[in-house]
């Protein structure tokens, strides 16, 4: 089943999307918080995003490019704005179709398909991981924070995405030491250690200070 996130603020257009991309077996949900659209993006990990233009707080051009920062899912915007200018914009920004209000559900429908189609049969899911406005790339490795591309050893993004899967629970060293070794790496409780002071440095440089905590007698957390 794929999963399409809709950020349409109009509720009509947003239910009646969702009542037919439902009814072809597919996953929508419609997003409620305009002002942290990225903060539900993460969390849903869409396999593909229509959007629109005229959003609360920030357009739809804000958000391609935020998303473009952290993911090439596929992009259709929905709009009434269907000048030239407003199309050229969108496309530019990553966008990979524009489809103009009022629309057909159906052709809606077909498009969707199409570039579902095109885009998974060809290509791998990415999946993300957020916390405090940091997102982590889990197929890539990539780090991304206030538009910052943060680049991550193997060790460090793997320390890393066992903290975020166990956000707000503290992970053992024993266990971060096992998730290492899944990956043919040598580890020892030293090199740990040496991993996750580099990956706290790298962290605090791009703003993200006390990302990582001790739990003293335990491991690390992020919270």
């Amino acid at each position: 089943m794929y999963r399409i996130l809709l950020i349409e603020d109009d509720p009509v257009i947003a239910k009646a999307v969702k009542e037919t991309l439902a009814s072809w077996g597919m996953e929508v949900q419609c997003a409620e918080d305009f002002q942290h659209v990225m903060t539900e993006f993460a969390a849903f990990s869409p396999q593909l995003v229509l959007l629109d233009i005229s959003l609360p707080f920030f357009n739809g051009y804000h958000w391609c490019q935020e998303i473009r920062q952290v993911s090439k899912v596929p992009v259709i915007f929905l709009s009434s704005a269907a000048d030239k200018m407003n199309i050229i914009m969108a496309m530019n920004l990553g966008a990979d179709d524009f489809i103009a209000k009022p629309f057909d559900l159906n052709i809606l429908t077909a498009k969707v398909q199409a570039l579902l189609r095109r885009t998974y049969d060809f290509g791998k899911e990415t999946n993300l991981l957020e916390h405090q406005g940091a997102m982590l790339d889990t197929s890539s490795g990539i780090l991304n924070y206030q538009g910052q591309r943060i680049e991550l050893t193997k060790n460090e993004w793997r320390i890393l995405q066992v903290l975020l899967e166990n956000k707000g629970k503290a992970v053992s060293r024993d266990t971060l030491m096992a998730r290492l070794w899944e990956s043919d790496s040598f580890i020892d409780d030293n090199t740990l250690t040496v991993n996750v002071t580099r990956l706290r440095r790298k962290l605090e440089e791009a703003g993200l200070e006390n990302f990582i905590r001790t739990k003293k007698g335990v491991g690390y957390l992020v919270e």
